[in-house]
């Protein structure tokens, strides 16, 4: 597979993960979740996971639409795609550090959710962390 065809997969994943932003809410129970907490909060909240649904969505629509563009050398590929590395890096390691292993020790789906997590940013990590060297100049 091309870098290329690997920036469309996780544009194409990307694109996936924005859209399921809108089902959180219902998947997870939130409404109940959050009743305890003020209007405010409640509303940040929903506001917030909006805006980072929004935010993959955009990620993924360059990466899939525009991959070839991201792969010409030039300032804005290597700060879309250095952004995106480093981004994506930092989920990673949320994804060990801010999730305590409680939420998924001995629960099967969870722990294999974790696990696909896990991967699924190694792979956006990388493709992004090795395109961003390719248009290196």
């Amino acid at each position: 597979m091309t870098l290329a065809t690997h920036l469309h997969v996780v544009g194409a994943l990307l694109l996936l993960l924005g859209i399921s932003h809108a089902f959180f809410d219902r998947y997870f129970g939130w409404e109940q979740e959050l009743k305890g907490v003020s209007l405010l909060t409640r509303r940040i909240f929903y506001v917030h996971t909006f805006f980072i649904g929004l935010g993959v969505v955009m990620a993924g629509a360059g990466s899939l639409f525009y991959a070839a563009d991201l792969l010409r050398p030039g300032t804005l590929s290597r700060a879309f795609l250095g952004g995106m590395a480093a981004f994506w890096f930092c989920r990673l390691l949320a994804q060990f550090l801010a999730y305590d292993a409680a939420i998924w020790r001995d629960n099967r789906f969870r722990t294999f959710v974790h696990a696909a997590f896990a991967v699924f940013w190694c792979y956006v990590t990388a493709t992004y962390g090795v395109a961003f060297i390719t248009v290196w100049d």
